[in-house]
């Protein structure tokens, strides 16, 4: 890509997409063409052909998708399927047609079996079956990576394809009812924090910018309290005795906590897209392969940690006192998938922040936008 090259970011005002135009306009791109969901709707055939008739851009990111944690997972399947596989049939389908030169399509480690050997190898595709709560998102992921391998294959595209591990960063989905684990985390604890300290100024400033269930901080006292009791904040009158300090709430969680994750900052995933977009072709990764597949690209750090420990990190940085409890009734989703980020290391990227790092900046920043 040259600095003036005309760049399409489908997702400009998401997690990643947001990450991808700042870092790009920092790198100093500068002709970037995005749209607003309210202006551009992937998911309708004809209004991205029209978008693409009419601005012809060179390269684009797709970073556009419907997204969520493992609530809205089990909730919104048909959405999840439906969605995004409209998304990346249109996007795709009309960078073939409109001779878009390069595209970066992004996908998931979800599309990984539930038992497949850890770490995760860009081999172990399709060699057995999904985990069930996000098996609709991750089969829409596999079929665009079926697409941009298959559009090279027959109509010599250079689209490429990167599947990076669990993301978290400054404009991440807050949102309790449909966040990630992480961003639910922080929120939480914040939430917990600003409980405990009774620190009704805070909490109703926090529900004014992030509504949950329609309950902002106009609501009373207690219409907050019980929306966040839904979501596992519960006051305790009596104090905690398993905590040095006392404090009169307590914060329940999904699962047994004992799942591992690995979690990547923005910044780095950002590097990693924009890198590969500058330096690296579909022809580079279908080398000495018998058959054209597997060429996506798994992006990570090669570490994990357990969701307990995850917890228990965000809980030292917020600052929350109080206690974890957690509900093994609910489930806790696939146990592990660490990424093999051997191959994108051999490409020459490697990440370089560290969660404790990554999850303070992260806080830092959600406490400035409340």
């Amino acid at each position: 890509m040259e600095k003036s090259s005309k760049i399409y970011l489908a997702g400009h005002d998401g997690l990643v997409g947001s990450a991808i135009l700042k870092n790009l306009q920092a790198k100093g791109y500068t002709n970037i063409v995005t749209r607003k969901f309210q202006d551009l709707n992937l998911i309708d055939q004809g209004e991205t052909a029209s978008f693409f008739e009419a601005e012809k851009p060179e390269f684009v990111f797709l970073a556009a998708a419907k997204v969520g944690g493992i609530m809205a997972n089990s909730i919104y399947r048909a959405q999840f399927i439906y969605e995004n596989i409209q998304i990346q049939n249109n996007v795709i389908h009309q960078s073939y047609l409109n001779g878009v030169k390069k595209l970066l399509f992004l996908g998931s480690s979800c599309i990984y079996p539930k038992n497949a050997t850890q770490p995760l190898k860009e081999d172990y595709l399709l060699t057995s079956e999904l985990e069930f709560t996000n098996e609709p998102y991750a089969i829409a992921k596999i079929a665009g990576i079926k697409m941009c391998e298959s559009y090279n294959i027959q109509y010599n595209t250079n689209f490429i394809s990167v599947m990076p591990t669990n993301l978290y960063g400054p404009g991440d989905n807050f949102n309790l009812q449909t966040s990630h684990v992480l961003p639910a985390l922080i929120r939480k604890m914040h939430l917990g924090k600003c409980l405990e300290e009774s620190d009704w100024a805070a909490i109703r400033n926090d529900l004014n910018k992030n509504p949950v269930e329609g309950i902002s901080g106009d609501n009373s006292n207690q219409e907050i309290i019980e929306v966040l009791k839904k979501y596992g904040l519960e006051s305790n009158p009596n104090g905690n005795e398993k905590t040095e300090v006392q404090s009169p709430v307590s914060i329940s969680l999904w699962g047994t906590g004992n799942p591992r994750r690995e979690f990547l900052h923005t910044d780095d995933m950002t590097n990693a897209c924009i890198y590969l977009m500058e330096n690296i072709n579909f022809s580079d990764l279908d080398k000495n392969l018998k058959e054209i597949k597997n060429t996506h690209i798994n992006i990570g750090c090669g570490k994990d940690q357990s969701i307990k420990d995850l917890a228990q990190i965000i809980k030292e940085i917020v600052g929350f006192k109080g206690n974890l409890n957690w509900d093994s009734s609910k489930p806790d989703g696939t146990f592990q998938k660490l990424m093999d980020t051997s191959k994108l290391n051999s490409l020459g990227w490697k990440y370089k922040i560290e969660l404790i790092e990554g999850i303070t900046n992260t806080y830092n920043h959600y406490l400035k936008v409340q």
